[in-house]
């Protein structure tokens, strides 16, 4: 199910809700907070029913081993038990995501003929694995407490951040769904939620949909692209992805707040970032977090003195490219970005800072540049972009005009809707700051429901999100 589709907004959310609080008032927690993992369940079997046994084994696995490691009595090996966890854990995902992929890889190694499993991706299982394995480590390092398996069910479930994040945590979710208050209607907190869920869905159906048929056409259909046509291609792709995640992101913090759940920002402006450094902080918050507290921390982070500290670096990046998908693309992508980590390291150490303006413009064209990676359907394709993006295959635009399919005057159009992207990413404030200001009065409430309107006006050209592939 979509956050961007009349059957979530217009019958499952108003349901949920108010079943939700209803049993609250009636002051039967317990069913509440049950009727809460059921809807979950629901919403996430919306998609493919086949895989919910799936995520129920992973969640019954990792309560089962987070109480066992943070039980003192028993006499195990507690360290032992923790690295097996992790290993099923990180074997489960391997063999959905990665298992044909490395196939693929054989066969072209070896010149072997092995049959591809043709193995469907479910939905969500990077975001649950990964949190799932955050809980099983603090349940070794005895920072988890004495949850029941309901509580945690809904720790893992909670439809706003199941499908594609952010990534949570249980010390910061499961005292929130524990709290007495958060059981009743908060009036402030839903007209907050509002307010971000008509701004996520305004930034998905009115600015990153409107991106899509060029991106498709330029990185996977047209099989040449001169200078203008592939900088217009990344760019497009760069401001879609912004939007389109973070417009995600946006609607999963406001349904949490409709829900008195606060969820953990994921976007702080990355592309005003000052440093590939600065980037990581403000893009995928909670992804950085998680590879910085289970990655690069356990790794030796920057202990270890200075050669160690860019090989912890690289690493990390490198899985964080990995953990996005099964192509070489990836890769290749995380590996350049972990270079970038440690160059940036190296330049603050030994030269002096650039110019603020400089620093950001900079690292905006790299991140661009490092786009075409990610959305790329394979290296050939992306290296013929960077290679356009350089003046390799001329200037002049060929088939642009034929590409705009949405367009009228396609280039003219594409570069509009490209400075209205860059007008609002560098110039006006994000949604989290946005949220700060937002009161339950006329003006917020007109702005409110007219962005749902003029959102919801566009639901017949529903899509998927892009973090729904990872």
């Amino acid at each position: 199910m979509l956050f961007n589709s009349v059957e979530f907004l217009f019958i499952f959310l108003p349901l949920t809700f108010f079943v939700y609080f209803g049993l609250n008032k009636l002051k039967l927690v317990t069913m509440a907070t049950g009727w809460l993992v059921i809807a979950s369940l629901a919403f996430y079997s919306y998609w493919k029913i086949d895989y919910l046994p799936l995520i129920l084994f992973s969640m019954i696995f990792n309560y089962t081993l987070g109480t066992t490691l943070s039980n003192e009595n028993l006499k195990i090996n507690r360290k032992f038990v923790m690295l097996i966890g992790i290993a099923l854990n990180v074997c489960l995902l391997g063999y959905y995501k990665y298992f044909d992929f490395l196939i693929q890889n054989i066969n072209a190694l070896f010149h072997s003929d092995f049959n591809y499993m043709n193995i469907m991706l479910p939905l969500g299982i990077s975001f649950f694995t990964f949190q799932q394995i955050a809980y099983v480590v603090d349940s070794y390092k005895g920072l988890t407490k004495e949850y029941d398996f309901l509580t945690y069910a809904l720790f893992v479930t909670f439809f706003p951040q199941l499908i594609a994040g952010p990534i949570v945590h249980h010390q910061e979710m499961m005292p929130q769904f524990a709290r007495l208050k958060n059981r009743f209607i908060n009036h402030k907190n839903i007209t907050i939620g509002l307010f971000f869920l008509a701004v996520g869905l305004f930034k998905k159906v009115m600015i990153a949909d409107y991106f899509s048929p060029f991106v498709h056409a330029t990185f996977d259909i047209s099989a040449y692209l001169t200078f203008l046509e592939s900088w217009l291609a990344s760019l497009s792709y760069t401001f879609q992805l912004y939007f389109d995640f973070s417009g995600y992101c946006d609607m999963a913090v406001g349904l949490g707040y409709m829900f008195n759940i606060l969820l953990p920002q994921n976007f702080n402006s990355p592309y005003k970032a000052d440093s590939v450094q600065d980037f990581w902080r403000r893009w995928h918050i909670t992804l950085s977090r998680f590879l910085r507290d289970y990655i690069y921390i356990p790794l030796g982070g920057n202990r270890l003195g200075d050669l160690k500290t860019y090989r912890n670096v690289f690493l990390t990046f490198l899985i964080g490219g990995i953990w996005h998908g099964a192509n070489w693309t990836f890769i290749i992508w995380g590996a350049v970005h972990g270079l970038a980590g440690c160059v940036n390291r190296l330049y603050k150490k030994y030269i002096q800072p650039l110019p603020q303006w400089l620093a950001v413009l900079l690292t905006f064209l790299f991140v661009n540049l490092a786009w075409v990676f990610f959305r790329a359907k394979d290296v050939s394709r992306a290296v013929d972009i960077l290679k356009s993006m350089v003046g390799m295959n001329g200037f002049a635009p060929v088939i642009i005009d034929k590409l705009c399919f949405v367009f009228q005057n396609g280039e003219l159009k594409l570069s509009i809707l490209l400075l209205a992207g860059a007008i609002i990413l560098l110039c006006l404030p994000n949604s989290n700051e946005l949220s700060k200001r937002v009161k339950p009065d006329l003006i917020c409430g007109v702005l409110t429901f007219s962005l749902l309107i003029i959102s919801i006006l566009q639901l017949s050209k529903i899509s998927e999100f892009l973090y729904f592939q990872f």
